[in-house]
Protein backbone atom coordinates (compact mmCIF):
# COMPACT_ATOMS: atom_id res chain seq x y z
CA UNK A 1 0.00 0.00 0.00
CA UNK A 2 1.71 3.26 -1.19
CA UNK A 3 0.92 6.26 0.53
CA UNK A 4 -0.02 9.19 -2.03
CA UNK A 5 -0.02 11.88 0.51
CA UNK A 6 1.56 13.09 4.09
CA UNK A 7 -1.60 12.95 6.77
CA UNK A 8 0.14 15.58 8.30
CA UNK A 9 -1.98 18.55 7.51
CA UNK A 10 -2.99 22.24 8.53
CA UNK A 11 -4.85 20.99 11.32
CA UNK A 12 -1.77 19.13 12.81
CA UNK A 13 0.11 21.98 12.26
CA UNK A 14 -2.38 24.43 14.25
CA UNK A 15 -1.96 21.64 17.30
CA UNK A 16 1.85 22.17 17.21
CA UNK A 17 1.50 25.90 17.49
CA UNK A 18 -0.98 25.21 20.11
CA UNK A 19 1.07 23.28 22.20
CA UNK A 20 3.93 25.75 21.63
CA UNK A 21 1.83 28.68 22.80
CA UNK A 22 1.02 26.43 25.80
CA UNK A 23 5.00 26.22 27.18
CA UNK A 24 5.50 22.19 25.98
CA UNK A 25 9.08 21.77 25.12
CA UNK A 26 10.87 20.78 22.05
CA UNK A 27 10.77 17.04 23.57
CA UNK A 28 7.50 17.23 24.43
CA UNK A 29 6.60 18.61 20.27
CA UNK A 30 9.08 16.13 19.21
CA UNK A 31 7.21 13.92 20.89
CA UNK A 32 3.78 15.06 19.04
CA UNK A 33 4.70 14.70 16.00
CA UNK A 34 6.48 11.14 16.02
CA UNK A 35 2.54 10.36 17.38
CA UNK A 36 1.50 11.98 13.76
CA UNK A 37 3.42 10.51 11.84
CA UNK A 38 6.55 13.07 10.88
CA UNK A 39 9.88 11.89 10.95
CA UNK A 40 12.23 13.25 13.43
CA UNK A 41 14.67 14.16 10.33
CA UNK A 42 11.47 16.73 9.37
CA UNK A 43 10.71 17.58 13.01
CA UNK A 44 13.00 20.80 13.09
CA UNK A 45 11.01 22.09 9.70
CA UNK A 46 7.52 21.75 11.23
CA UNK A 47 9.01 23.29 14.63
CA UNK A 48 10.42 25.66 12.48
CA UNK A 49 7.22 27.17 10.66
CA UNK A 50 4.77 26.19 13.62
CA UNK A 51 7.49 28.83 15.72
CA UNK A 52 6.69 31.41 12.67
CA UNK A 53 3.35 31.16 12.77
CA UNK A 54 3.24 31.87 16.41
CA UNK A 55 5.66 34.78 16.49
CA UNK A 56 2.67 36.42 13.99
CA UNK A 57 -0.40 35.14 16.20
CA UNK A 58 -3.24 36.66 14.58
CA UNK A 59 -5.73 38.37 16.44
CA UNK A 60 -9.19 37.41 16.91
CA UNK A 61 -12.82 39.00 15.97
CA UNK A 62 -13.68 41.96 13.85
CA UNK A 63 -15.75 41.92 10.51
CA UNK A 64 -14.43 42.02 7.57
CA UNK A 65 -15.67 43.38 4.15
CA UNK A 66 -14.43 42.29 1.09
CA UNK A 67 -15.36 43.26 -2.59
CA UNK A 68 -14.85 40.84 -5.73
CA UNK A 69 -15.37 41.72 -9.07
CA UNK A 70 -18.52 38.93 -10.78
CA UNK A 71 -21.85 38.23 -9.32
CA UNK A 72 -25.28 38.13 -10.69
CA UNK A 73 -28.61 36.35 -9.63
CA UNK A 74 -27.54 32.92 -10.98
CA UNK A 75 -24.83 32.99 -7.97
CA UNK A 76 -24.96 29.76 -5.88
CA UNK A 77 -24.19 27.93 -2.74
CA UNK A 78 -24.26 24.59 -4.41
CA UNK A 79 -20.56 23.81 -5.16
CA UNK A 80 -21.16 21.41 -7.58
CA UNK A 81 -22.45 24.45 -10.06
CA UNK A 82 -20.09 27.28 -8.88
CA UNK A 83 -18.66 28.93 -11.58
CA UNK A 84 -17.84 32.41 -10.91
CA UNK A 85 -14.88 33.21 -8.40
CA UNK A 86 -17.71 35.10 -5.94
CA UNK A 87 -19.26 31.38 -5.82
CA UNK A 88 -15.77 29.84 -4.82
CA UNK A 89 -15.30 32.00 -2.16
CA UNK A 90 -18.67 30.95 -0.31
CA UNK A 91 -18.40 27.31 -1.14
CA UNK A 92 -14.60 27.95 0.70
CA UNK A 93 -16.64 29.69 3.77
CA UNK A 94 -19.29 27.26 3.94
CA UNK A 95 -17.81 23.62 3.11
CA UNK A 96 -14.41 21.78 3.34
CA UNK A 97 -12.79 19.13 0.57
CA UNK A 98 -11.21 15.87 1.40
CA UNK A 99 -8.02 17.25 0.72
CA UNK A 100 -6.57 21.34 -0.31
CA UNK A 101 -3.51 22.48 -2.09
CA UNK A 102 -1.57 24.71 0.31
CA UNK A 103 0.74 27.58 -0.72
CA UNK A 104 3.38 25.23 -2.28
CA UNK A 105 0.79 23.67 -4.68
CA UNK A 106 1.31 20.35 -2.24
CA UNK A 107 -1.90 18.68 -2.06
CA UNK A 108 -2.77 17.67 1.86
CA UNK A 109 -5.66 16.70 3.90
CA UNK A 110 -8.58 18.56 5.11
CA UNK A 111 -11.51 16.17 5.92
CA UNK A 112 -9.70 13.04 4.90
CA UNK A 113 -7.13 11.79 7.25
CA UNK A 114 -5.56 9.75 4.88
CA UNK A 115 -5.82 8.58 1.27
CA UNK A 116 -4.32 5.60 0.38
CA UNK A 117 -4.10 3.23 -2.72
CA UNK A 118 -1.97 0.74 -4.26
CA UNK A 119 -2.75 0.95 -7.96
CA UNK A 120 -3.44 5.10 -8.60
CA UNK A 121 -6.95 3.23 -9.63
CA UNK A 122 -9.14 1.66 -6.14
CA UNK A 123 -8.51 4.35 -3.75
CA UNK A 124 -9.30 4.14 0.12
CA UNK A 125 -10.30 7.38 1.98
CA UNK A 126 -9.86 7.27 5.69
CA UNK A 127 -12.24 10.29 7.10
CA UNK A 128 -11.41 12.77 10.36
CA UNK A 129 -13.67 11.68 13.13
CA UNK A 130 -15.68 14.08 14.52
CA UNK A 131 -16.49 16.41 11.96
CA UNK A 132 -20.04 17.88 12.13
CA UNK A 133 -22.20 20.03 9.86
CA UNK A 134 -23.36 23.37 11.10
CA UNK A 135 -26.70 21.50 12.14
CA UNK A 136 -25.23 19.26 14.00
CA UNK A 137 -25.07 15.91 12.14
CA UNK A 138 -21.89 14.23 12.14
CA UNK A 139 -19.53 13.72 8.93
CA UNK A 140 -19.88 10.14 7.57
CA UNK A 141 -18.87 8.43 4.29
CA UNK A 142 -22.34 8.69 3.26
CA UNK A 143 -21.90 12.66 3.12
CA UNK A 144 -18.73 11.68 0.87
CA UNK A 145 -20.22 9.42 -1.29
CA UNK A 146 -23.83 11.50 -2.05
CA UNK A 147 -21.21 14.69 -3.00
CA UNK A 148 -19.50 12.73 -5.52
CA UNK A 149 -22.07 11.02 -6.88
CA UNK A 150 -23.81 14.27 -7.88
CA UNK A 151 -20.97 15.07 -10.03
CA UNK A 152 -22.39 12.01 -12.00
CA UNK A 153 -25.70 13.00 -12.25
CA UNK A 154 -26.63 14.58 -15.72
CA UNK A 155 -29.37 16.61 -14.26
CA UNK A 156 -27.33 18.25 -10.88
CA UNK A 157 -25.10 19.80 -13.95
CA UNK A 158 -22.03 19.72 -11.97
CA UNK A 159 -18.83 21.78 -13.89
CA UNK A 160 -16.43 19.13 -13.14
CA UNK A 161 -18.92 16.14 -14.88
CA UNK A 162 -16.28 15.72 -17.25
CA UNK A 163 -13.89 14.89 -15.26
CA UNK A 164 -15.97 13.02 -12.25
CA UNK A 165 -16.61 10.73 -15.13
CA UNK A 166 -13.57 8.97 -14.51
CA UNK A 167 -14.88 7.92 -11.29
CA UNK A 168 -16.65 4.07 -11.97
CA UNK A 169 -17.30 3.41 -8.34
CA UNK A 170 -18.24 5.17 -5.13
CA UNK A 171 -18.89 3.05 -1.93
CA UNK A 172 -19.12 3.31 2.00
CA UNK A 173 -16.93 0.73 3.40
CA UNK A 174 -17.29 1.81 6.77
CA UNK A 175 -19.18 4.92 8.64
CA UNK A 176 -15.37 6.83 8.23
CA UNK A 177 -14.05 5.00 4.95
CA UNK A 178 -15.05 5.58 1.81
CA UNK A 179 -13.42 3.39 -1.67
CA UNK A 180 -13.33 4.73 -4.95
CA UNK A 181 -12.66 3.24 -8.02
CA UNK A 182 -11.56 4.86 -11.19
CA UNK A 183 -11.44 3.85 -14.87
CA UNK A 184 -8.32 4.08 -15.34
CA UNK A 185 -5.32 4.76 -12.98
CA UNK A 186 -5.03 8.52 -12.08
CA UNK A 187 -2.32 9.31 -9.41
CA UNK A 188 -3.85 12.86 -9.27
CA UNK A 189 -6.90 11.88 -7.79
CA UNK A 190 -6.31 13.13 -4.15
CA UNK A 191 -4.99 16.89 -5.78
CA UNK A 192 -7.86 16.47 -8.15
CA UNK A 193 -10.43 16.27 -5.30
CA UNK A 194 -9.05 19.54 -4.22
CA UNK A 195 -10.64 21.55 -6.37
CA UNK A 196 -13.73 23.87 -5.59
CA UNK A 197 -16.35 21.65 -6.99
CA UNK A 198 -15.74 18.81 -4.40
CA UNK A 199 -16.65 20.52 -1.48
CA UNK A 200 -18.41 17.48 0.93
CA UNK A 201 -22.43 18.52 1.47
CA UNK A 202 -24.47 16.63 3.53
CA UNK A 203 -26.10 13.45 2.15
CA UNK A 204 -30.02 13.65 0.68
CA UNK A 205 -28.90 17.97 0.17
CA UNK A 206 -31.62 19.12 -2.23
CA UNK A 207 -31.80 22.70 -1.00
CA UNK A 208 -28.55 25.01 -0.97
CA UNK A 209 -29.60 28.10 0.16
CA UNK A 210 -28.86 27.34 3.69
CA UNK A 211 -25.47 26.50 2.87
CA UNK A 212 -25.43 23.55 5.64
CA UNK A 213 -21.03 22.51 5.61
CA UNK A 214 -18.77 21.85 7.92
CA UNK A 215 -17.01 24.61 7.24
CA UNK A 216 -15.72 27.96 9.30
CA UNK A 217 -18.47 30.15 9.03
CA UNK A 218 -22.22 29.41 8.89
CA UNK A 219 -24.61 31.63 6.36
CA UNK A 220 -26.66 34.79 8.04
CA UNK A 221 -27.48 36.20 4.84
CA UNK A 222 -27.16 35.19 1.08
CA UNK A 223 -28.86 37.31 -1.52
CA UNK A 224 -27.89 35.97 -5.40
CA UNK A 225 -26.02 38.95 -7.34
CA UNK A 226 -26.30 41.19 -4.38
CA UNK A 227 -23.95 40.19 -1.42
CA UNK A 228 -23.32 37.30 0.90
CA UNK A 229 -22.75 38.13 5.19
CA UNK A 230 -21.66 34.57 7.13
CA UNK A 231 -20.90 34.14 10.86
CA UNK A 232 -18.17 32.09 12.87
CA UNK A 233 -18.94 28.26 13.11
CA UNK A 234 -17.95 27.42 16.75
CA UNK A 235 -17.80 24.50 16.14
CA UNK A 236 -15.71 24.24 13.60
CA UNK A 237 -13.41 21.20 13.52
CA UNK A 238 -10.12 22.34 13.06
CA UNK A 239 -7.98 24.21 15.80
CA UNK A 240 -8.69 28.07 16.96
CA UNK A 241 -11.28 27.84 13.78
CA UNK A 242 -11.69 31.23 11.85
CA UNK A 243 -10.15 34.42 13.33
CA UNK A 244 -12.66 37.06 12.38
CA UNK A 245 -16.28 36.78 13.34
CA UNK A 246 -17.92 37.53 10.56
CA UNK A 247 -17.31 38.31 6.91
CA UNK A 248 -19.13 40.23 4.27
CA UNK A 249 -18.91 39.46 0.65
CA UNK A 250 -19.99 40.99 -2.72
CA UNK A 251 -19.35 42.42 -6.07
CA UNK A 252 -18.26 45.77 -7.59
CA UNK A 253 -17.84 45.19 -11.62
CA UNK A 254 -16.03 48.20 -11.99
CA UNK A 255 -12.17 48.25 -11.01
CA UNK A 256 -12.20 52.11 -10.48
CA UNK A 257 -15.20 52.10 -8.15
CA UNK A 258 -14.34 48.75 -6.74
CA UNK A 259 -10.28 50.45 -5.96
CA UNK A 260 -12.03 53.55 -4.66
CA UNK A 261 -14.29 51.14 -2.19
CA UNK A 262 -10.90 49.81 -0.46
CA UNK A 263 -9.30 53.43 -0.32
CA UNK A 264 -12.45 55.20 1.49
CA UNK A 265 -12.12 52.29 3.84
CA UNK A 266 -15.54 50.47 3.21
CA UNK A 267 -14.28 47.22 2.00
CA UNK A 268 -10.54 45.43 3.43
CA UNK A 269 -9.76 43.66 0.46
CA UNK A 270 -10.85 44.60 -3.37
CA UNK A 271 -9.78 41.89 -5.68
CA UNK A 272 -8.60 41.73 -8.82
CA UNK A 273 -7.28 44.53 -9.94
CA UNK A 274 -5.92 45.95 -13.18
CA UNK A 275 -2.58 46.86 -13.68
CA UNK A 276 -3.72 50.59 -13.92
CA UNK A 277 -5.40 50.53 -10.55
CA UNK A 278 -1.93 49.72 -8.74
CA UNK A 279 0.01 52.69 -8.90
CA UNK A 280 -3.35 54.45 -7.25
CA UNK A 281 -3.55 51.93 -4.82
CA UNK A 282 0.71 52.57 -4.16
CA UNK A 283 0.42 55.63 -4.01
CA UNK A 284 -1.98 55.43 -0.79
CA UNK A 285 -0.15 54.97 2.97
CA UNK A 286 -2.03 51.46 4.70
CA UNK A 287 -2.63 49.83 1.29
CA UNK A 288 -0.85 46.97 0.00
CA UNK A 289 -0.76 44.22 -3.02
CA UNK A 290 -1.11 40.57 -2.89
CA UNK A 291 -0.04 39.41 -6.20
CA UNK A 292 -0.43 35.58 -6.94
CA UNK A 293 0.80 33.47 -10.30
CA UNK A 294 -1.09 30.08 -11.19
CA UNK A 295 -1.18 29.87 -14.51
CA UNK A 296 -3.83 31.78 -15.88
CA UNK A 297 -2.64 32.41 -19.55
CA UNK A 298 -3.58 34.28 -22.82
CA UNK A 299 -2.04 32.33 -25.91
CA UNK A 300 -1.75 32.89 -29.50
CA UNK A 301 -3.35 29.85 -31.22
CA UNK A 302 -2.41 28.66 -34.58
CA UNK A 303 -3.86 25.49 -36.43
CA UNK A 304 -1.92 23.00 -37.85
CA UNK A 305 -4.66 22.26 -39.85
CA UNK A 306 -4.78 24.98 -41.68
CA UNK A 307 -3.39 27.67 -43.46
CA UNK A 308 -0.88 29.25 -42.37
CA UNK A 309 -0.46 26.60 -39.39
CA UNK A 310 0.50 24.12 -41.65
CA UNK A 311 3.86 25.12 -42.25
CA UNK A 312 6.29 24.81 -39.50
CA UNK A 313 8.39 27.54 -40.20
CA UNK A 314 5.81 30.07 -40.02
CA UNK A 315 4.99 28.84 -36.39
CA UNK A 316 8.43 29.21 -35.19
CA UNK A 317 8.87 32.79 -36.88
CA UNK A 318 6.49 33.66 -34.54
CA UNK A 319 7.62 32.49 -31.49
CA UNK A 320 10.82 34.70 -32.36
CA UNK A 321 8.72 37.55 -33.23
CA UNK A 322 6.70 37.68 -29.34
CA UNK A 323 8.56 39.73 -27.58
CA UNK A 324 7.76 38.56 -23.89
CA UNK A 325 9.30 40.71 -22.03
CA UNK A 326 7.89 43.77 -23.66
CA UNK A 327 4.43 42.06 -22.87
CA UNK A 328 4.80 41.59 -19.49
CA UNK A 329 6.55 45.01 -18.89
CA UNK A 330 4.58 46.87 -21.44
CA UNK A 331 1.03 45.13 -21.38
CA UNK A 332 0.95 43.47 -18.10
CA UNK A 333 3.12 46.08 -16.22
CA UNK A 334 5.50 43.55 -14.79
CA UNK A 335 2.47 41.85 -13.59
CA UNK A 336 3.22 38.46 -14.93
CA UNK A 337 5.72 35.38 -15.73
CA UNK A 338 7.80 35.11 -18.93
CA UNK A 339 6.43 31.76 -20.18
CA UNK A 340 7.94 29.31 -22.43
CA UNK A 341 4.88 27.68 -24.77
CA UNK A 342 3.36 25.02 -22.32
CA UNK A 343 0.97 25.54 -20.23
CA UNK A 344 2.39 24.25 -17.12
CA UNK A 345 3.01 26.82 -15.35
CA UNK A 346 5.55 27.88 -11.92
CA UNK A 347 3.04 27.10 -9.75
CA UNK A 348 2.70 23.51 -10.19
CA UNK A 349 4.98 21.26 -8.74
CA UNK A 350 6.17 19.57 -12.47
CA UNK A 351 7.07 22.66 -14.15
CA UNK A 352 10.16 22.09 -16.33
CA UNK A 353 12.11 25.33 -15.07
CA UNK A 354 14.60 24.15 -17.77
CA UNK A 355 12.34 24.73 -20.95
CA UNK A 356 13.66 28.17 -21.68
CA UNK A 357 11.22 30.60 -23.44
CA UNK A 358 12.52 31.79 -27.35
CA UNK A 359 13.99 35.03 -26.71
CA UNK A 360 12.40 37.86 -28.79
CA UNK A 361 14.78 37.29 -32.27
CA UNK A 362 13.33 39.42 -35.64
CA UNK A 363 15.88 38.01 -37.19
CA UNK A 364 15.41 34.73 -36.57
CA UNK A 365 11.30 35.38 -37.20
CA UNK A 366 12.53 36.77 -40.58
CA UNK A 367 14.18 33.67 -41.26
CA UNK A 368 11.64 31.18 -40.45
CA UNK A 369 8.83 33.47 -42.48
CA UNK A 370 11.09 33.58 -45.59
CA UNK A 371 11.23 29.90 -45.94
CA UNK A 372 7.82 29.26 -45.05
CA UNK A 373 7.58 31.42 -48.11
CA UNK A 374 5.31 33.67 -46.38
CA UNK A 375 7.45 36.88 -46.16
CA UNK A 376 5.33 39.60 -47.08
CA UNK A 377 1.72 37.96 -47.37
CA UNK A 378 -0.81 39.81 -44.91
CA UNK A 379 -1.84 37.21 -41.87
CA UNK A 380 -5.27 37.59 -40.77
CA UNK A 381 -5.23 37.29 -36.63
CA UNK A 382 -8.54 37.25 -34.37
CA UNK A 383 -8.12 39.50 -31.25
CA UNK A 384 -10.64 40.08 -28.95
CA UNK A 385 -11.27 42.16 -25.39
CA UNK A 386 -12.44 38.31 -24.21
CA UNK A 387 -8.80 37.19 -24.51
CA UNK A 388 -7.38 38.93 -21.70
CA UNK A 389 -4.61 41.62 -22.83
CA UNK A 390 -5.01 39.88 -26.49
CA UNK A 391 -5.81 43.34 -28.55
CA UNK A 392 -2.63 45.02 -27.02
CA UNK A 393 -0.44 41.97 -27.30
CA UNK A 394 -1.47 41.27 -31.23
CA UNK A 395 -0.48 45.55 -31.96
CA UNK A 396 2.86 44.62 -30.19
CA UNK A 397 3.24 41.75 -33.10
CA UNK A 398 2.26 43.72 -36.10
CA UNK A 399 4.53 46.33 -35.16
CA UNK A 400 7.43 44.15 -35.08
CA UNK A 401 6.61 41.97 -37.91
CA UNK A 402 6.19 45.80 -40.15
CA UNK A 403 9.96 46.12 -39.22
CA UNK A 404 11.09 42.95 -41.01
CA UNK A 405 8.52 43.17 -43.87
CA UNK A 406 6.02 40.68 -42.21
CA UNK A 407 1.98 41.38 -42.24
CA UNK A 408 -0.63 41.07 -40.14
CA UNK A 409 -3.88 42.22 -40.77
CA UNK A 410 -5.15 42.46 -37.13
CA UNK A 411 -9.27 41.70 -37.09
CA UNK A 412 -10.34 42.67 -33.30
CA UNK A 413 -14.24 41.53 -32.79
CA UNK A 414 -16.78 41.59 -30.02
CA UNK A 415 -16.17 40.50 -26.60
CA UNK A 416 -20.07 39.03 -26.86
CA UNK A 417 -19.87 35.58 -29.19
CA UNK A 418 -15.96 35.28 -29.27
CA UNK A 419 -15.66 31.90 -27.36
CA UNK A 420 -18.32 30.27 -29.37
CA UNK A 421 -17.61 32.32 -32.90
CA UNK A 422 -13.59 32.68 -32.88
CA UNK A 423 -12.08 30.76 -30.50
CA UNK A 424 -10.82 27.58 -31.50
CA UNK A 425 -12.08 27.87 -35.39
CA UNK A 426 -10.25 30.69 -36.59
CA UNK A 427 -6.75 29.84 -38.34
CA UNK A 428 -4.98 32.16 -36.02
CA UNK A 429 -6.54 34.17 -32.75
CA UNK A 430 -6.16 34.02 -29.18
CA UNK A 431 -7.68 32.01 -26.07
CA UNK A 432 -7.23 32.41 -22.53
CA UNK A 433 -6.63 29.84 -19.81
CA UNK A 434 -7.63 29.66 -16.07
CA UNK A 435 -5.46 27.73 -13.59
CA UNK A 436 -6.04 23.96 -13.59
CA UNK A 437 -4.57 21.98 -10.33
CA UNK A 438 -2.54 19.33 -12.15
CA UNK A 439 -0.45 19.17 -15.41
CA UNK A 440 -2.93 15.81 -16.39
CA UNK A 441 -5.74 18.25 -16.66
CA UNK A 442 -4.42 21.13 -18.84
CA UNK A 443 -2.66 18.54 -21.06
CA UNK A 444 -5.91 16.07 -21.15
CA UNK A 445 -8.27 19.17 -21.92
CA UNK A 446 -5.75 21.18 -24.53
CA UNK A 447 -2.83 18.83 -26.03
CA UNK A 448 -4.37 15.08 -26.20
CA UNK A 449 -5.16 14.69 -29.83
CA UNK A 450 -8.94 13.70 -28.21
CA UNK A 451 -8.98 17.11 -26.22
CA UNK A 452 -11.87 18.74 -26.22
CA UNK A 453 -10.08 22.43 -26.30
CA UNK A 454 -7.52 21.67 -28.28
CA UNK A 455 -6.28 25.29 -29.73
CA UNK A 456 -4.00 24.40 -32.45
CA UNK A 457 -5.19 21.18 -33.41
CA UNK A 458 -1.83 19.36 -32.11
CA UNK A 459 -1.86 15.42 -32.11
CA UNK A 460 1.24 13.18 -31.43
CA UNK A 461 0.61 9.28 -30.58
CA UNK A 462 3.62 9.81 -28.82
CA UNK A 463 2.47 12.21 -26.35
CA UNK A 464 -1.39 10.57 -25.70
CA UNK A 465 0.80 7.53 -24.86
CA UNK A 466 2.86 9.27 -22.33
CA UNK A 467 -0.01 11.52 -20.66
CA UNK A 468 -1.27 7.97 -20.03
CA UNK A 469 1.81 6.55 -18.59
CA UNK A 470 2.33 9.73 -16.29
CA UNK A 471 -1.37 9.34 -15.05
CA UNK A 472 -1.15 6.28 -13.67
CA UNK A 473 1.84 6.37 -12.20
CA UNK A 474 2.79 6.43 -8.52
CA UNK A 475 6.41 6.75 -9.12
CA UNK A 476 7.02 10.38 -8.26
CA UNK A 477 10.01 11.21 -9.82
CA UNK A 478 9.27 9.17 -13.52
CA UNK A 479 5.77 11.55 -13.52
CA UNK A 480 8.03 14.88 -13.19
CA UNK A 481 10.38 13.35 -15.95
CA UNK A 482 7.39 12.92 -18.24
CA UNK A 483 5.73 15.71 -17.40
CA UNK A 484 8.74 17.91 -18.15
CA UNK A 485 9.18 15.92 -21.43
CA UNK A 486 5.91 16.83 -22.54
CA UNK A 487 6.27 20.48 -21.82
CA UNK A 488 9.24 20.40 -24.26
CA UNK A 489 7.03 18.96 -26.86
CA UNK A 490 4.28 20.86 -26.91
CA UNK A 491 6.67 24.20 -26.55
CA UNK A 492 8.28 22.90 -29.78
CA UNK A 493 5.48 20.95 -31.70
CA UNK A 494 2.41 22.96 -30.60
CA UNK A 495 0.78 25.75 -32.41
CA UNK A 496 0.43 27.32 -29.34
CA UNK A 497 2.48 30.52 -28.14
CA UNK A 498 2.24 31.47 -24.80
CA UNK A 499 4.40 34.27 -24.15
CA UNK A 500 3.74 35.29 -19.99
CA UNK A 501 1.90 33.59 -17.23
CA UNK A 502 -0.64 36.27 -16.22
CA UNK A 503 -0.62 37.46 -12.49
CA UNK A 504 -3.84 38.49 -10.06
CA UNK A 505 -3.38 41.12 -7.59
CA UNK A 506 -5.89 41.91 -4.74
CA UNK A 507 -5.33 45.15 -3.11
CA UNK A 508 -6.04 45.36 0.71
CA UNK A 509 -5.88 47.53 3.67
CA UNK A 510 -3.07 47.19 5.97
CA UNK A 511 -5.17 46.25 8.62
CA UNK A 512 -5.76 42.85 6.84
CA UNK A 513 -2.89 40.18 8.27
CA UNK A 514 -2.15 36.65 6.64
CA UNK A 515 -3.04 37.14 3.12
CA UNK A 516 -0.88 33.75 1.35
CA UNK A 517 -0.55 33.41 -2.27
CA UNK A 518 -2.17 30.04 -3.40
CA UNK A 519 -2.19 27.96 -6.68
CA UNK A 520 -6.03 28.05 -7.19
CA UNK A 521 -6.08 31.47 -7.47
CA UNK A 522 -6.34 35.14 -5.85
CA UNK A 523 -7.59 35.88 -2.42
CA UNK A 524 -5.91 32.94 -1.33
CA UNK A 525 -6.96 30.24 -3.85
CA UNK A 526 -10.72 32.41 -2.38
CA UNK A 527 -10.47 30.55 0.53
CA UNK A 528 -8.96 33.90 2.49
CA UNK A 529 -11.93 33.92 4.74
CA UNK A 530 -10.67 31.06 6.89
CA UNK A 531 -7.09 32.28 7.43
CA UNK A 532 -6.94 35.85 7.61
CA UNK A 533 -7.13 38.23 10.13
CA UNK A 534 -7.62 42.09 11.41
CA UNK A 535 -5.05 43.99 13.04
CA UNK A 536 -6.26 45.48 16.29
Amino acid sequence: MSDKITNWSRNDDAMVEDAIRRGATRRELLQLMLAGGVALSAGGLVLGRASNAVAATPTKGGHLKAAGWSASTADTLDPAKASLSTDYVRCCALYNRLTFLNKDGITQMELAESIKTADAKVWTVKLRSGVTFHDGKTLSSADVVFSLKRHLDPDVGSKVNSIAKQITGIKAVDPLTVEITLANPNADLPTILAMHHFMIVQDGTTDFSKGIGTGAFKVETFQPGVKSVFVKNPDYFKAGGANIDSFEYFAISDDTARVNALLSGDVHLAASITPRSMKLVESQPGFVLSQTTSGNYTDLNIRLDMEPGSKADFIQGMKYLVNREQIKKSVLRGLAEVANDQPISAANIYHNAELKAKAYDPEKAKFHFEKSGLLGQSIPIVASDAATASVDMVTLVQQAGSEIGMKFDIQRVPSDGYWSNYWLKAPVHFGNINPRPTADILFSLLYASDAPWNESQYKSEKFDKMLIEARGSLDETQRKTIYGEMQVMVAEEAGTVIPVYISNVDAISGKLKGLEANPLGGQMGYAFAEYVWLEA
